[in-house]
């Protein structure tokens, strides 16, 4: 069954600075700061929540289906795209426009400092969810703010059942508006800082607005994740990486998981455990879309954490 991804398509710029941006900032200075950093390591990596989302489904065997917004540079990733066999139907094209870009420059503590470019991602109110025919499932993944605001309404219209998945954007909507978002959305994901910020905003506990969809899924990284439905509290065991490398995307392969297991009717122990597994895979590799594997080989590595295959 098709599913629509509703999000960015971007491209990430990672620079490294082999120093400290602590012995290059000075503290009383800050109000005239000045400063440039020489970064010998640099790499461009495809990204974006939608496009993230779709490579790692693709690779379970889900047929995604991208919504998305790209750029007069778009050229590179379109022929990632093609490599792929992933469908470009729904992937627009906005004249005179950028593709989304984030560039990230990281220190040698880690500390980054990151400019992001929304470009055509702000037009993805262009797209319309009932252009995309035979969808059965749906996610609003970051994106721009009209563009997610009118998705969710679009799939609510239809009947489509959807994941709501805010990720950076939350701060964008005003508590009513995400409120809305719950009422209108089958499920809700979120990270654990997100999953604090949603109560914040809404003034409702996450086991209140769970009460409002089928399941709020809530990732807590290395601990796992923890699952509110039918009035359960799930708690899903982290998967010991083979290597922490990279944590850009592990949220994007989680969620793939996550609609893997809606998709094919799984139960939620084993979705659960199926996007867990799929993060940590991811956290091995540099960037969200490095990783490989077969059905064949996630399903052996599932049994080797698990005791039991998913299919």
């Amino acid at each position: 069954m098709r599913t629509l991804i509703c999000g960015s398509i971007a491209y990430d710029t990672i620079m490294v600075f082999r120093d400290r941006f602590q012995n290059h900032i000075l503290p009383d200075q800050l109000h005239i700061l000045n400063v440039a950093f020489l970064v010998p390591d640099m790499r461009r990596e495809f990204g974006g929540c939608a496009g993230n989302i779709a490579y790692t489904l693709k690779l379970l065997g889900g047929d995604p289906l991208i919504m998305a917004t790209v750029g007069d540079d778009c050229e590179p990733y379109s022929y990632r795209l093609q490599k792929l066999e992933l469908s470009q139907e729904h992937v627009r094209r906005v004249p005179d426009t950028f593709t989304a870009q984030a560039f990230i420059t990281t220190d040698l503590d880690d500390n980054q400092i990151t400019a992001f470019h929304p470009g055509a991602m702000d037009r993805s109110h262009d797209n319309h969810v009932h252009e995309a025919n035979g969808v059965k499932l749906g996610i609003i993944a970051p994106d721009g703010r009209e563009g997610m605001l009118q998705h969710a309404a679009e799939f609510h219209a239809a009947g489509i059942p959807f994941v709501f998945d805010p990720g950076q954007g939350l701060p964008m909507f005003t508590p009513d508006e995400l409120n809305e978002f719950v009422s209108m959305a089958s499920f809700v994901a979120v990270n654990d800082y997100e999953g604090q910020l949603l109560q914040e905003r809404t003034g409702k506990k996450l086991e209140e607005l769970a009460q409002r969809v089928r399941a709020l899924i809530v990732t807590l990284g290395a601990r796992g994740s923890l699952i509110l439905t039918d009035g359960q509290r799930l708690e899903i065991p982290g998967v010991k990486a083979n290597a922490v490398v990279d944590p850009t995307g592990c949220g994007d392969a989680y969620r793939a998981g996550l609609l893997y297991g809606i998709v094919n009717g799984f139960d939620w122990p084993t979705t659960g455990r199926l996007a867990s597994l799929l993060g940590a895979i991811k956290i091995a590799k540099r960037g969200g879309q490095n990783h490989h594997f077969s059905r064949d080989e996630i399903g052996q590595r599932y049994k080797e954490q698990f005791g039991s295959r998913p299919w």
